[in-house]
């Protein structure tokens, strides 16, 4: 007994143009981004895939790690996220599932869940919970949002640890 089955050629074409599968994928890397000799980002992950298509992406799915460099060479930030997603044409980036963030220069650390960075508008966002913990308070939210360099930021439904000095407080 012999079956057989047939597909026009358009239906195949439109098959493999919702392929998934990855144009590239890399193992262990670690990528370099210098400008003008300087040092400026390290980005490691155990598996990068590229895709294509109209709007293209690179996926890293089982996480990644990025260190931000100043001119002098210095950290001067760091983030990690155990999946990753940069999405080229839209200039957004998407961590998820155990993001923590780091910031040196004023010693905070952001960890939360979800995190979107907007490299167009400049600005990260959360909508998902927030924790983010200095030397001298600890501060919560249900959600976020702040500019590249977390100089300014809101955090909604804001709950925070602050440590006060005695010597500072009086009473009247």
């Amino acid at each position: 007994m012999l079956f057989s089955c047939e597909n026009s050629m358009t239906s195949v074409q439109e098959f493999a143009k919702n392929d998934t599968l990855p144009l590239l994928s890399a193992y262990n890397i670690e990528y370099e981004r210098t400008d003008s000799g300087y040092l400026q980002v390290i980005l490691k992950s155990p598996l990068m895939q590229k895709f294509e298509g109209k709007d293209p992406y690179v996926e890293f799915p089982e996480g990644f790690e990025v260190t931000f460099y100043n001119d002098s060479g210095e950290q001067v930030s760091y983030m990690r996220a155990n999946y990753g997603i940069n999405y080229e044409k839209q200039d957004l980036i998407r961590a998820r599932n155990d993001v923590v963030v780091i910031n040196f220069e004023k010693e905070e650390e952001l960890r939360t869940e979800n995190l979107v960075w907007d490299k167009k508008k400049k600005i990260i966002y959360s909508n998902t919970f927030v924790k983010i913990t200095a030397p001298d308070k600890v501060i919560y939210g249900d959600s976020m949002w702040a500019n590249e360099s977390f100089s300014k930021r809101e955090i909604i439904k804001f709950k925070a640890d602050i440590d006060i000095e005695e010597d500072s407080v009086t009473a009247k």
